[in-house]
């Protein structure tokens, strides 16, 4: 089993339904979500003129390649309805691998560690809440230094205990 970490977010119907689902089915397919971080409100980062988001992050382990679990999350994705007319615009769930073990992929269709993750404060809060010691393993640094010197005044904020794992009484497929 390889250890991997996750990030799930959500702007446009049930955010929240979408990210607890997100999360459901990834466990259901192989991906076993060991737990998740809080759920931030966050102010979207590329696009401005769009809903806030709610993201998370996700510890789990699964015995997927990377270009299986990228196509795990993709058709997850498009179950939810994820439609990409609009590079980094609104989406009903979004899920990405941002590390996979100590792995380093740079494929045509996937790049690990997420590009950029360690520029936006939306990926590296939740994230560092569950794996601040967790090491990128091309710059060197642990997520808690990234968040630390990360140079992005975006908004996020804490403001839902963390989705997994499932309570009573949440749904779960």
């Amino acid at each position: 089993m390889e250890r991997c970490f996750l990030a799930l977010g959500s702007n446009l119907g049930d955010r929240e339904a979408h990210l607890r689902d997100g999360l459901a089915e990834l466990d259901a397919r192989g991906v076993r979500v060991i737990r998740s971080a809080s759920v931030y409100s966050t102010e979207p980062k590329d696009v401005p003129a769009q809903p806030w988001f709610l993201n998370t992050a996700a510890e789990a382990e699964t015995r997927l390649e990377p270009a299986d679990l990228i196509r795990v999350c993709l058709s997850i994705e498009q179950e939810h309805d994820r439609r990409r007319s609009t590079p980094k615009g609104p989406r009903t769930l979004d899920i990405d691998i941002i590390l996979y073990g100590d792995r380093v992929v740079r494929t045509a269709e996937l790049t690990i560690p997420h590009p950029r993750y360690a520029q936006r404060r939306f990926v590296l809060e939740p994230l560092a809440e569950i794996a601040s010691g967790a090491i990128d393993p091309v710059d060197g640094r642990t997520i808690g230094a990234l968040l630390a010197a990360v140079d992005d005044d975006a908004s996020v904020t804490r403001c839902r205990p963390p989705l997994f794992p499932f309570h009573s009484t949440q749904r779960r497929p």
